[in-house]
Order: structure tokens, then sequence, then C-alpha cells
């Protein structure tokens, strides 16, 4: 078994969309990223990245790479994934907590595990999503961005859980 912790944040900005769970989510404004911005997926990725002694995202996916600039965060958890399934591992289960004022969570959360499960080949009961305010404090309550912790828990392909 193999655990892995993701951590990511981007500034919510006016004139983008707003990517969640790899799902487009009404707001009035988006994240600010090299890609599309998906906080969640990307905190994701580096929890399963972490998991298999991969580095992270910035290390796959640079933002200095214009190639990819706009890429879609749900292309780079296929990419992810491919690469979890080449060294050897399965995805036991994903944990995050997404830390945002706004938008509320829970209204999204089914939408969210759909998208990420069929991504990763996984059932959606592998997957936990959970949604906290910051009580108005910090960044994260003043609504200028979102934050999300994550855990993946790996296991090897020869072995039974």
């Amino acid at each position: 078994m193999r655990v892995g912790v993701g951590y990511d944040v981007h500034r919510l900005v006016e004139g983008r969309k707003l990517f969640l769970g790899g799902i487009e989510v009404p707001f009035s404004k988006g994240l600010l990223g090299h890609s599309d911005g998906d906080v969640l997926i990307h905190a994701i990725c580096d929890a399963i990245l972490g998991a298999i002694s991969e580095g992270d995202i910035g290390v796959h996916f640079p933002d200095s790479d214009r190639t990819i600039e706009g890429i879609r965060s749900t292309t780079i958890l296929s990419r992810v994934m491919d690469l979890t399934k080449e060294k050897g591992y399965t995805i036991v289960n994903i944990d995050a907590v997404v830390a945002a004022q706004e938008p509320k969570i829970l209204p999204l959360r089914e939408a969210m595990k759909q998208v990420l499960a069929e991504t990763m080949g996984v059932s959606t009961d592998r997957i936990g999503i959970k949604g906290k305010t910051t009580e108005g404090l910090g960044f994260v309550g003043n609504k200028e961005g979102i934050e999300v912790y994550a855990v993946a828990l790996l296991k090897e392909n020869d072995e039974s859980i």
C-alpha cells in the first residue's frame, strides 16, 4: 500500500470559467492557472504522484510548457493514471477537502465524483469530496481563492486489499 498527500491553491479571477472536479461550475469567477485551474484535480494528481514517488504535476506539466497551456485538468489526471498503471498501482481510494467560501460544494459533489471516477477508472464509492468554508477567514474566506487537500491510497496490482 502507498499513501500520497496533495495540496493545491488557485486565485479566483474575473474572465475565466470555473472548473472543479472536472465539471464546469456556473460562477462569476474562475481559477487562474496555466491549465484550466481545476484545483481539486491538481491536488488529487499530486496525491497520486506522491504515492508512486513521481514528484508533482509541476514536474510532469510545467507552466513553462506553452504546448499545454489551457489543458483540461481531466487530461492531466488521465495521464497521471496512465503513469500510475505503468508503475503497477491501482487506486484504493481518494479523499479530498475543498476549502471554498463559494461556490458550495455539496450540490456539485456527485457530478464531480462521477467525472473523477470515469477519468480514473474507479467506482464513485472510492472517491470522497468534502466542502468546507473558512468561516470568512483568510484568502479563502475573503473569496480570493480556493484550496484543496487530498489523500490517495494506492495498492500494488499484485496485492489484494
